[in-house]
C-alpha cells in the first residue's frame, strides 16, 4: 500500500461506489479490489468487507445485487435516475439560462449520478431550438434583489426594452427607478419582481432580465398595510403570466371538451358547474386585457365570458379593433 493512503481507503471505496454503482449496476469484489489498486491501495477481501460494514454503520445503504457473481452497490443516492432526468430536462428547457450556464448546470446535475446514469442522460436528452438568454445578468440581478429583500431595503434600477436593432436600451431616457421589492416570482420561463412605488402608492411588476444596474439602497423598504397584505393570487397573475391589468372576477362558460385546457390554465382548485344547456362554467379572477384576451381568442366560441357585462364589452371592443386590421 502506498504510504498515506491507508487512512483514505474508506473514502476511495465510497468514491468508487458512488461513481460506478447504482440500483441497476454494481461491482464485484474483484472489480472493487482492482479499482482500489488503480488508486494505489492494496486491499484484501476481508478488509473490504469490514469497510463496507463500516459504511453501512455510517448510514450508507450498501446492497448486494442478485447477480452471479455478487455485485455490491450504493443505493441511497441523492437522486434516482428519473429525478435526474427531470432536473436535467428542467435546466435544458429553461429560457432564462444562457447556453453556457445551462451546460454547466447540466454537468453539475449529472455529476450526482453514477457513470452509467451520466452516460444514459447524455444519450437520452436532446432538446433543440429553445430560445435562450444571451447574457447572465439575471443571476446578478436575482442576487441583488434577494439581498434587498433580506435586508428590507429599497432598490434602484433602470428598466430596458429592445430597439429596432435588437439592442437593449434603457426606457424613459435612462430614468432611475426606486421601489420596494415585494415578491420575487417565476412564471412562464421568466423571473418577475413585484414592487411597491411610494410615488404612485401602487404595485408594479418588472421582468428581472430587463432590469439594469440594480443597487440595494440605504433606504428602508416601505412597510404599510398594502405591502403587508399583498397576495399575488388576487392580481390574477398566476394563470396569465405577470401581466397585471385590472383584476376582474369573471364567469367563463365552455364546452366539456375544453376541460383539459381549463385545468392546465387555472388548476384543479376551481369549482366547475354545469348549466341547463350542458355547458360548464367557472368563476375565476383574470386580468381585464392582454394575455387573457389572447387566450380567449385562441379558443373562439368554445370559451366565452358570461359575466360581467363590462368585461364582455371590453373583449368585444378588443376583437373589433383586431378585425379592423384585416378589413
Amino acid at each position: 500500500m502506498i504510504q498515506g493512503t491507508r487512512k483514505h481507503k474508506l473514502l476511495y471505496l465510497l468514491k468508487i461506489l458512488f461513481e460506478e454503482t447504482d440500483d441497476k449496476q454494481g461491482l464485484t469484489m474483484p472489480q472493487i479490489i482492482e479499482r482500489l489498486a488503480e488508486e494505489g491501495i492494496d486491499a484484501e477481501r476481508k478488509a473490504i468487507y469490514r469497510d463496507l460494514a463500516a459504511l453501512e454503520e455510517c448510514g450508507f445503504e450498501i446492497e448486494k445485487l442478485r447477480t452471479s457473481p455478487v455485485q455490491y452497490s450504493l443505493f441511497n443516492r441523492p437522486f434516482d435516475e428519473g429525478e435526474l432526468t427531470l432536473l436535467v430536462d428542467a435546466v435544458q428547457t429553461s429560457r432564462f439560462l444562457t447556453e453556457r450556464r445551462s451546460k454547466s448546470l447540466v454537468d453539475s446535475v449529472k455529476s450526482l449520478g453514477s457513470k452509467r446514469q451520466r452516460e444514459k442522460l447524455s444519450h437520452d436528452l436532446s432538446i433543440e431550438g429553445r430560445i435562450k438568454m444571451q447574457n447572465e445578468s439575471v443571476f446578478y440581478n436575482l442576487d441583488a434583489i434577494r439581498q434587498a429583500l433580506a435586508a428590507r431595503r429599497k432598490i434602484t434600477f433602470k428598466y430596458s426594452k429592445y430597439d429596432a436593432r435588437k439592442k437593449k436600451v434603457p426606457k424613459r431616457d435612462g430614468r432611475i427607478y426606486e421601489a420596494t421589492p415585494v415578491k420575487l416570482t417565476y412564471t412562464n420561463d421568466c423571473y418577475y419582481l413585484v414592487t411597491f412605488s411610494d410615488k404612485y402608492q401602487d404595485f408594479a411588476v418588472y421582468r428581472v432580465d430587463r432590469m439594469l444596474r440594480i443597487n440595494v439602497s440605504d433606504k428602508p423598504a416601505t412597510r404599510n398595510e398594502q405591502v403587508a397584505n399583498f397576495d399575488l393570487s388576487e392580481y390574477g397573475t398566476q394563470a396569465f403570466g405577470m401581466f397585471l391589468g385590472d383584476p376582474v372576477s369573471a364567469t367563463l362558460r365552455f364546452d366539456e371538451g375544453m376541460m383539459d385546457e381549463i385545468i392546465d390554465r387555472f388548476g384543479t382548485g376551481i369549482e366547475v358547474r354545469q348549466g341547463d344547456d350542458g355547458r360548464l362554467s367557472i368563476r375565476v379572477v383574470v386580468p381585464d386585457e392582454g394575455p387573457f384576451f389572447g387566450w380567449l381568442a385562441t379558443w373562439g366560441d368554445r370559451v366565452v365570458i358570461e359575466s360581467p357585462a363590462e368585461l364582455r364589452a371590453k373583449y368585444r371592443e378588443h376583437m373589433r379593433i383586431c378585425l379592423a386590421e384585416y378589413e
